[in-house]
């Protein structure tokens, strides 16, 4: 960056051609795996992924005070940054977008596979949950559970930016996603490398509490309503549950996540576990 105060600097924008607030991002419509450049906006998401090492940065778009606020904050900038109003940021979003005056274009981040993950830290696998909003929920628990990596599906999963990266507080920035083919076919594979395969159903076997759990793991999540699908549920070891004193017995997923997640990495974490 320059070294001139940042009050003195000139905005550089140029407002894209053709793309009118309220028009969905034709991002949205493709699979998650023909996505190549993430959008991400929002304090959290953004800043996250300035700090990243990992993430390469095309374009930052920041407004006066969010980017005085970066500086402030000691944020690192990969590369200089284009000051804009935030209408400017609007146009680039759906409407009601939460952006805080910033904007960035950025590369995937690398995917691990079935032959990289270390089974030293507690996988995840969803199973068809399409809802942005509850997968970026369910990244950021697994961000705060430490999971090693999320593997979703390459159709009927949303892909790993905008909504799902603003829903997931910078979260994306901390557990990888692997996107794969087939599930039944991956948890096979992670089967024949010794993981343990758990099952969430409301109708398990047993409470999740009471399974004999061990690493490496893979904890596998299906979609509210439908649950687990039939293939899914026969690639599983076992199926848990979780069980509510109370008069409701079902949660949204990504709660369900949260509580399913505190007690599987307890459990693992138990000596001799």
């Amino acid at each position: 960056m320059s070294e001139r105060p940042f009050h003195s600097r000139k905005p550089r924008f140029q407002r894209p051609q053709g793309k009118r607030q309220g028009r969905r991002d034709p991002q949205a419509w493709r699979p998650p795996h023909e996505i190549d450049t993430t959008i991400l906006y929002g304090w959290h998401p953004v800043v996250e992924a300035l700090r990243n090492g990992k993430r390469t940065i095309r374009r930052l778009l920041a407004t006066e005070n969010s980017l005085r606020r970066l500086q402030e904050e000691n944020v690192p900038l990969p590369l200089e940054p284009e000051m804009v109003r935030p209408d400017d940021i609007n146009r680039l979003l759906e409407p009601d977008a939460v952006h805080q005056g910033l904007y960035v274009e950025a590369d995937p981040l690398p995917s691990p596979s079935v032959d990289t993950l270390s089974g030293k830290r507690v996988v995840l696998a969803l199973d068809q949950i399409t809802d942005p909003h509850n997968v970026g929920a369910i990244v950021r628990t697994a961000a705060a559970f430490d999971v090693e990596a999320i593997i979703t599906t390459a159709r009927h999963s949303p892909a790993a930016t905008g909504v799902l990266a603003k829903s997931a507080s910078g979260g994306l920035e901390h557990v990888p996603f692997m996107i794969v083919k087939n599930l039944g076919d991956t948890l096979t594979a992670l089967g024949e490398r010794g993981f343990q395969r758990i099952g969430l159903d409301s109708e398990g076997e047993a409470n999740i509490d009471e399974l004999q759990l061990r690493l490496p793991l893979v904890l596998v999540l299906g979609s509210e309503g439908k649950g687990l699908r039939q293939r899914t549920r026969e690639c599983c070891d076992v199926i848990g549950r979780l069980d509510m004193p109370g008069e409701i017995k079902s949660l949204n997923v990504s709660n369900a996540a949260a509580i399913s997640l505190f007690a599987v990495t307890k459990a693992v974490a138990k000596p001799g576990a």
